[in-house]
């Protein structure tokens, strides 16, 4: 487990989708998936995760399909965006 990963551990859910459970206890990084820095055998780098609640990760993860698959990208990438702010803001990596 990265530093990064860890980093995740109580921290509240960045991506906010409307079923977010707003529990800490639940966060973790969910990595957000895109063509060219994932795959076959192949992580995305941490920086590209966003901190998630479970409800959130299960929406990103399509394990339950309560909304748009283009509204959960949406805000998953901007709590990628919400999660670097937050970690840059902390001195937890340099920008």
């Amino acid at each position: 487990m990265s530093k990064l990963t860890k980093e995740a551990k109580g921290r509240e859910c960045q991506v906010r989708l409307p079923c977010c459970n707003h529990n800490p206890e639940t966060t973790v990084l969910a990595h957000y998936r895109l063509a060219g820095t994932c795959g076959v055998g192949m992580k995305p780098n941490d920086l590209q995760g966003a901190w998630a609640c479970s409800s959130c990760h299960d929406e990103i993860d399509r394990r339950t399909r309560n909304h748009e698959h283009e509204f959960v990208r949406l805000a998953h990438a901007e709590g990628v965006l919400r999660t670097i702010n937050i970690l840059a803001k902390e001195e937890k990596i340099k920008l």
